[in-house]
């Protein structure tokens, strides 16, 4: 048997694109942004600390951007999106809340809290409808 490393090669590019495409897709676990997305469908989403590489900055974040944060209020992380941004004692904040949501979140957001945005193309956001139920249902959501 004749290892063929070239064949190895390809699928050690796959498997690596694979896992970086893994990356950068989130799964919806609540209703909080309807009808922007539903849950389980997946989000595409950019990040501020990919391996090193900043592929957004989040001071650059904008009203009507929707981020991924580490919200004080809750143990995971949060996907709605930014109403407000607002100064206070010279730091940027902002003001999030789910689309589907009567209130904002509780509690302002420092931009070093936004870990990720979702990707848009042109003003639609980058969403896969319903197929992120089956990992919501392996873990139990």
């Amino acid at each position: 048997m004749e290892i063929d490393f070239k064949e190895i090669a390809t699928y050690a590019v796959i498997l690596i694109i694979v896992l970086i495409a893994a990356q950068h897709l989130n799964v919806v676990v609540s209703g909080s942004m309807e009808p922007a997305f539903y849950r389980g469908d997946i989000v595409m989403v950019e990040k501020a600390n990919f391996l090193g590489i900043n592929e957004f900055d989040p001071s650059t974040v904008e009203v009507g951007d929707v981020v991924v944060y580490d919200a004080a209020w809750y143990d995971q992380p949060v996907i709605h999106r930014v109403i407000n941004i607002t100064d206070i004692n010279g730091t940027t904040m902002y003001v999030i809340k789910g689309d589907n949501n009567e209130r904002p979140d509780p509690y302002y957001v420092k931009a070093d809290q936004i870990k990720e945005k979702v990707v848009t193309v042109g003003d639609n956001l980058v969403v896969i409808p319903k197929i992120g139920y089956l990992s919501l249902w392996l873990r139990g959501l």
